[in-house]
């Protein structure tokens, strides 16, 4: 039987009303006589809660991050469990797995992790059996044995991997939204769907701040050849399975896509060149991510964003005592994301005319995909909508 691995976010499963109704959506894929892997985000905001409660603890501290995997990690199998119960109580037979019992391996790094293989034996061992799966997201194992967990949207990555282990042909995204769209609904008005997309710009949307798919996943799907299927959970489907709305993202579509993408809570920082490489070092010792790294002259800057980085204050203080660097606060970066954008000259000036009045850039940076600009956090939405008007709404 074909393997199908659907993926349900945190909203899709925020209490046992809707999880219900995401029991019947997994049988209704098992009656249409595919073998189903379910993998499931956290109850609506439990990750959040359960990282305020950790601060809260850790009173003036930061928690560590070990720690906060450790409790973080305990959200997906709450819903698992339910999700697997659930799905027993309409007849059917499931079981729930963690992500260290699905054979999710990644490497060292804690809040932050990248999968590096999977050993899905037990998952292939239960499909066998005739049940349907459910996996935690988010998390795994390191090769030492510690729990581990993706960073935000790490539920994504799950499910892309282990489709790919599994050999699925696709795999299904469901959350709160229709598919991916050109801007954020809940900032631009109007924005427009995008039907198809291919996965080079999904990938350059997601690394620039897109919420609709975590980076990590889309890279899985781009090597491993997946189609993704980005569905609203509560959507009905056709007799074919088909939504009335989705987003079919496929490696090489070449669809000429524009979207603009905002990065909130970023700092910028900026140090002499010839630190840059100490720079790099210490970053990576810290488990600090670094983004459009830049060098000019006797100067070099850099952004961190603080999503994936818990411990920042630790952080920061230990980069600040080793090396002469400046941090700017309360910065974002919004994009615009689309093939060819550096292979016109008009693109650059058209963003930066667009900025020039409501937030004007500290730093821009150009690249084929993307055209992006370093801005006051307080700006962002504004900047959003303009850059939306001149690049998409304008052109439509």
């Amino acid at each position: 039987m074909p393997i199908l691995v659907q993926k349900y976010g945190g909203s899709s499963v925020a209490d046992v009303a809707k999880i219900g109704q995401v029991a019947d959506k997994v049988v209704a894929a098992k009656r249409a006589g595919d073998d189903v892997v379910v993998v499931v985000s956290a109850m609506g905001k439990a990750t959040d809660g359960l990282v305020a409660l950790a601060r809260e603890a850790a009173g003036a501290h930061d928690p560590p991050r070990r720690e906060l995997d450790m409790l973080v990690s305990t959200g997906e199998r709450v819903s698992m469990a339910l999700l697997s119960i659930a799905i027993h109580a309409r007849g059917y037979d499931a079981i729930s797995f963690t992500g260290s019992q699905s054979g999710i391996i990644t490497n060292d790094r804690h809040f932050d992790a990248r999968i590096i293989e999977v050993r899905p034996h037990r998952i292939e061992d239960e499909l066998a059996r005739g049940k349907i799966v459910i996996v935690a997201g988010y998390q795994g194992v390191s090769y030492r044995k510690e729990i581990t967990t993706l960073g935000r949207g790490g539920s994504d990555t799950t499910a892309v991997a282990l489709a790919a282990a599994l050999g699925a042909e696709r795999c299904e995204i469901y959350s709160d939204v229709d598919g991916v769209y050109s801007a954020d609904p809940r900032v631009v008005p109007d924005p427009v769907h995008l039907a198809r997309i291919d996965l080079a710009t999904l990938q350059e949307m997601a690394e620039a701040g897109a919420k609709v798919l975590n980076a990590q996943a889309v890279e899985w799907a781009r090597r491993a050849k997946i189609a993704l299927h980005a569905r609203k959970t509560s959507d009905p489907l056709d007799a074919n399975r088909n939504p009335a709305k989705e987003t079919i993202a496929v490696e090489g579509s070449h669809s000429a896509v524009r979207a603009i993408v905002g990065m909130d809570k970023i700092v910028h920082a900026k140090l002499r060149a010839a630190d840059l490489r100490a720079f790099g070092d210490l970053a990576a010792h810290l488990d600090v991510p670094l983004l459009d790294v830049a060098a000019f002259g006797d100067h070099a800057s850099a952004l961190v964003p603080l999503l994936n980085v818990p411990d920042w204050a630790r952080c920061r203080a230990r980069l600040e005592e080793k090396l002469r660097v400046a941090f700017d606060d309360g910065r974002a970066v919004v994009s615009v994301v689309g093939d060819g954008l550096t292979t016109s000259a008009r693109a650059l000036p058209r963003a930066l005319a667009a900025l020039d009045e409501i937030a004007p850039p500290a730093a821009v940076h150009a690249g084929p995909l993307r055209v992006s600009a370093v801005i006051a956090s307080d700006k962002l939405a504004d900047a959003q909508r303009a850059l939306h008007a001149a690049f998409v709404t304008a052109t439509a």
